[in-house]
């Protein structure tokens, strides 16, 4: 610009000479920065490692280790997801996890390593699909954040360690919208279709949970799609197509099959797989209180305390999965009004509808559910919030950088992370105290220096800070705030890996991080005393502390989900698989890692299944069923899932589990009892409190029932016939009241043909 009296060029008064910082050079399309790829090929390195550090010590879910046992074992229970390869009952999911990791251990062999060996692949896939997506349209910048925050989301290092199937869910909802995406985008039909057979394995992963996202994919191809509307509509009916046939294939081949020729479905209420998708697995989830067991009285969302829009910032879950949301929600709306009026067919505003809406679906489900919740569900989040920081992030920062409107947002942004880090670190008391004043340093330092780093309204003509100075401080500032919003999700998802105990509480609720006063979980680190709702254990009951809204409430009188202070299946107070509050010998083991030492107890791998998941039972019972087998299919018979995979584990034997996970399947009845006794297929059945799980199906009258006529018709094990160290050779009173009070007796009982008139 030139003027009569000044005839230099100059810049406008309200834009300084050195300001904006020049753009990069322009990189060829076919061509990435030097940095891309080492960054990414490091950040996948970082997830490698915090992945399957230490895996071998870490508890995997003994519910589904032993349905892969069960899987190397027999091709019918594979199919069918049994939990035993004599195909009694089947765990309470699709199969479609279990085939993959059971496919590996029949081709490596059986364990930890062998099992878990393609979720860590899959894990990082999902980290490659999604770096792969943001670059191609925020550019690699924004694909190395993206790829990073979910490589660091807490929650999502606790689930890849483990076997519980939503590591590979997420990696098939994820590769799912990028495909919709690239059909959107290029106007093709063949990846739509790719897309919607994704999201079908995963409604087979885990039902319907991996159709979260699907309204969201829908939304993005319905409005940005440059096809007529016609050939839109014609296009998503057989994309609808697809969908169906990969959902619904595997239900559909049950339902072909015979009940008598099939396992009971786990988790049904008439052994079919339609109930379960209807029930407990599918609609019970999120509204609770169906007839299976699931969200009884709002047990289930004690796992992740009350249900609310304001659960994913409590004690729970907070430092699981909240550390980023308050980022991605500015992010999403600042990305969202930069795009202004550009055309819908605009990439950036299509990525940001599509993450945008996943991450919205996948939260208010989760906040709202009433049935069960685990925190671990939360890592279906992850890819959206990382997706918003990555890109919504580079928007936001290329506003700062050029319109003097929006220098507030990103500070802003990274100051509302800043503090909300440091008020999830404070509630972790005696935590690593020295993280969150750090972080505070941290975050004021960026913000001051990307303030600084802004240019006068007018330069001085021989002054200011040249050009370069800006650009370097503007970029450490950058750095600071980044390590800043980092520092806090990466201290948590260092612990299950990096822990003193090598992993989580256990693979049925895995976590990361210390307790910070809820849950079933906590990483190593810190104590695990906390109850669901958030507080202090007092006197065995959990005090209400108030806090966040959304979490913190317990269930009646302060105790554990489901009332009677137990969990799902247990019974008189204790966890699935483990010992009576009264004491008792029972097969899950002897309280020790392993359980070989034959003392009476609680197992360790009640929840976690020993070291790997791998079981931990009583050797000195598990040989005397062994040699008293005489020929039977299964090894004994016990009340739920847990506690029969965990004996499974330990004894490589089929075990039934009569009444599933939460121990109110209809799966065992007396006319089926007596059909199997009178077979010579069982001759083992341990029932009453102290036996596994407590009270035989957690006190159903099917369960009654059934354990009435052990009583009356079996012949009970005195425990010292297969106990070294047993004092008592007293007969178990046969009396099912007595039976049921948490007595310390054996409630072992063999039977046999003649036993049935």
């Amino acid at each position: 610009m030139t003027s009569a009296t000044d005839p230099l060029p100059h810049t406008p008064e309200t834009v300084s000479a050195d300001w904006p910082p020049p753009a990069p050079p322009a990189v060829p399309p076919d061509r990435a920065p030097r940095w891309s790829l080492p960054a990414l090929i490091a950040i996948l390195v970082l997830a490698a490692v915090l992945y399957a550090w230490n895996l071998s010590g870490s508890s995997m879910n003994t519910f589904y280790s032993g349905a892969v046992w069960a899987g190397t074992q027999s091709w019918k229970a594979w199919f069918f997801g049994s939990l035993d390869p004599g195909n009694f009952l089947t765990v309470d999911k699709p199969p479609f996890a279990l085939m993959v990791m059971g496919l590996s251990c029949r081709v490596l062999g059986f364990g930890t390593w062998q099992m878990m060996a393609p979720m860590i692949a899959v894990a990082l896939a999902t980290i490659w699909i999604l770096h792969a997506h943001v670059k191609r349209v925020w550019g690699h910048g924004a694909a190395a954040v993206a790829a990073l925050v979910l490589a660091l989301t807490p929650i999502t290092v606790a689930i890849n360690r483990d076997n519980n199937p939503d590591t590979l869910l997420v990696f098939l909802m994820v590769a799912g919208a990028a495909l919709a995406f690239r059909a959107t985008r290029d106007e093709k039909l063949l990846p739509l279709l790719g897309s919607a057979a994704c999201f079908g394995l995963a409604f087979n992963t885990k039902l319907l949970a991996g159709w979260i996202a699907l309204p969201a994919v829908f939304a993005l191809y319905l409005h940005a799609s440059k096809a007529p509307w016609v050939k839109r509509m014609v296009n998503l009916l057989l994309a609808a197509v697809v969908l169906a046939v990969s959902s619904f294939w595997w239900a559909l081949a049950v339902s072909l099959v015979p009940a008598a020729d099939r396992p009971y479905i786990g988790g049904s209420t008439d052994g079919s797989a339609w109930d379960l998708i209807m029930g407990y697995d599918g609609l019970g989830r999120v509204f609770g209180g169906e007839g299976n067991g699931a969200g009884r009285g709002g047990g289930g969302g004690g796992f992740s305390g009350s249900a609310g829009l304001g659960r994913m910032f409590n004690d729970i879950l907070g430092g699981q999965i909240s550390w980023l949301l308050p980022f991605s929600a500015i992010a999403l709306i600042g990305g969202l009004v930069l795009c202004g009026r550009a055309p819908r067919t605009d990439l950036r505003r299509m990525a940001l509808v599509l993450w945008g809406g996943w991450t919205l679906l996948h939260y208010v489900i989760f906040a709202t559910a009433q049935g069960t919740m685990h925190p671990y569900y939360t890592t279906a989040l992850a890819p959206g919030i990382a997706a918003l920081c990555g890109g919504g992030g580079a928007m936001l920062l290329d506003a700062f950088r050029r319109d003097r409107r929006w220098v507030w947002v990103l500070p802003v942004a990274f100051g509302v992370t800043g503090v909300w880090a440091i008020v999830l670190l404070r509630r972790a008391s005696g935590w690593n105290t020295w993280l969150w004043p750090t972080i505070g340093v941290l975050t004021v330092a960026g913000i001051v220096g990307m303030l600084v780093s802004l240019p006068r309204s007018r330069p001085r003509p021989s002054g200011g800070t040249p050009i370069g100075s800006r650009a370097r401080l503007l970029t450490a500032s950058l750095a600071a705030a980044v390590v800043a919003a980092l520092a806090g999700p990466t201290a948590y998802a260092a612990s299950p890996a990096f822990g003193s105990s090598g992993g989580m509480m256990g693979g049925t609720n895995p976590t990361a991080g210390p307790s910070t006063g809820g849950g079933f979980g906590g990483g190593p680190s810190g104590n695990r005393g906390g109850f669901p709702g958030g507080g202090t254990e007092a006197g065995g009951r959990t005090e209400g502390t108030g806090g966040f809204p959304g979490g913190g409430q317990q269930g009646q009188n302060g105790e554990l989900p489901g009332g009677g202070g137990m969990m799902p299946g247990g019974g008189n107070g204790e966890l699935p698989g483990g010992a009576p509050q009264g004491g008792g010998r029972t097969p899950g083991g002897n309280g020790e890692t392993g359980g070989t030492s034959g003392q009476g107890g609680f197992a360790r791998g009640g929840m976690g299944g020993g070291p790997g998941g791998m079981g931990g039972a009583d050797s000195e019972l598990i040989s005397y069923l062994k040699e008293h087998q005489d020929g039977a299919t299964w090894l004994l018979a016990v009340s739920n899932s847990q506690s029969a995979a965990q004996i499974e584990l330990s004894a490589r034997e089929p075990v039934i589990s009569m009444w599933g996970f939460t121990g109110s399947d209809n799966a065992m009845t007396v006319a089926r009892l007596k059909e199997l006794v009178k077979k010579g297929e069982l001759h083992y059945i341990q029932i009453g409190s102290a036996g596994m799980g407590g009270g035989p199906g957690g006190g159903s009258n099917l369960s009654t029932e059934v354990s009435n006529w052990v009583q009356q018709h079996g012949t009970a094990v005195k425990e010292s016939a297969y106990s070294k160290s047993s004092t008592s050779n007293a007969t178990p009173n046969t009396n099912s009241s007595s039976s049921s009070s948490g007595s310390n007796s054996s409630s072992l009982y063999r039977l046999d043909p003649s036993d049935v008139s």
